[in-house]
């Protein structure tokens, strides 16, 4: 979670969402000053997100190889291909804000020299004032449609160099959503039962990109998703957010997914309730409905329920 570090007044809400990561700003509006942007950071973070994308993938697939050679090649294939992903999802929403005159800093990339993925996300910090319906429902769809562009050319380009196997003893698996099946049955069949893909760096980059969009567009509360369904459907998108999250804990407790429940928590901590914009009453347009329609039912298809597991989990 992203706490607004520049400004000590309530945290509310920020018009502005990242892969992964919840983003709270002050409810107090224009009057509030912005302070002197840190320059140096944002490119630190950056350079240490692309030394801890690509250490996480070389020190995880070293172990598969006889040397370290493959291994580092592999790792930094992957560690361009997912910063490629997390930069596009950013500067959309970052030129979306500047666009509707929202000031915006450059994205904060957060490392995590943990295998498999590298990294939580990243982040950007907005100037404490709302945008209106039609800018809030722009900035939290405008990084998740530019996040898929890399994302669906890397998963169509490369699962054609990746390939299915019996899983490994002490592999992680991670589990395959119903898009990267259709694209790998068109490439090379069907999955046979009992495997997993062992996919090709770039490959996986794609997978990650998948579902750091499919997380960002639950429409639940403060994440892109929750942008676009308030945007559409103002205060009504509260009692659907407020369902869905339910669903959601219900879903993972009876099927018992650890791996959300963290996430879970954070969003009931944070609340599904969208603050209002600047102006509801805004019109949307009737094309901006079917692309937040489509773009909400891209989940069907991009999202997994077991992402990461181990043979026999």
């Amino acid at each position: 979670m992203d706490a607004n570090e520049f400004n000590p007044l309530p945290p509310v809400f920020s018009q502005e969402r990242s892969p992964l990561l919840i983003e709270v700003m002050p409810e107090f509006l224009d009057e509030a000053p912005l302070p002197r942007p840190r320059r140096w950071l944002p490119v630190l973070l950056f350079l240490a997100t692309c030394v801890s994308t690509f250490a996480a993938r070389t020190f995880y697939i070293g172990h598969f190889y006889a040397e370290w050679r493959p291994a580092i090649l592999d790792g930094a294939m992957y560690a361009a291909a997912v910063m490629t992903i997390l930069l596009c999802h950013e500067m959309g929403q970052y030129l979306q804000a500047r666009r509707y005159r929202i000031h915006a800093s450059l994205p904060y990339f957060l490392p995590m020299p943990l295998p498999p993925i590298g990294t939580f996300g990243a982040v950007i910090l907005m100037e404490p004032r709302r945008g209106d319906r039609k800018a809030v429902f722009d900035i939290g769809i405008s990084g998740p449609l530019a996040g898929l562009v890399p994302t669906l050319v890397f998963l169509c380009l490369c699962l054609s160099w990746s390939h299915c196997r019996p899983p490994l003893a002490d592999e992680l698996i991670f589990g395959a959503p119903l898009l990267v099946k259709w694209v790998y049955a068109v490439m090379h069949g069907p999955i046979p039962a009992g495997y997993c893909i062992a996919y090709h760096p770039i490959a996986f980059a794609g997978w990650v990109g998948l579902l750091i969009t499919s997380i960002n567009l639950m429409p639940i509360g403060q994440l892109d998703g929750g942008h676009i369904l308030y945007g559409m459907f103002r205060r009504k998108a509260h009692t659907a957010s407020l369902v869905l999250l339910l669903l959601a804990i219900s879903l993972t407790i009876g099927i018992w997914l650890p791996t959300w429940l963290p996430m879970l928590g954070l969003i009931s901590f944070l609340g599904t309730r969208h603050p209002p914009t600047s102006d509801d009453s805004v019109s949307l347009g009737r094309w901006r409905y079917a692309l937040g329609l489509a773009t909400l039912a891209f989940i069907i298809i991009g999202f997994t329920p077991k992402p990461i597991h181990m043979l026999g989990q």
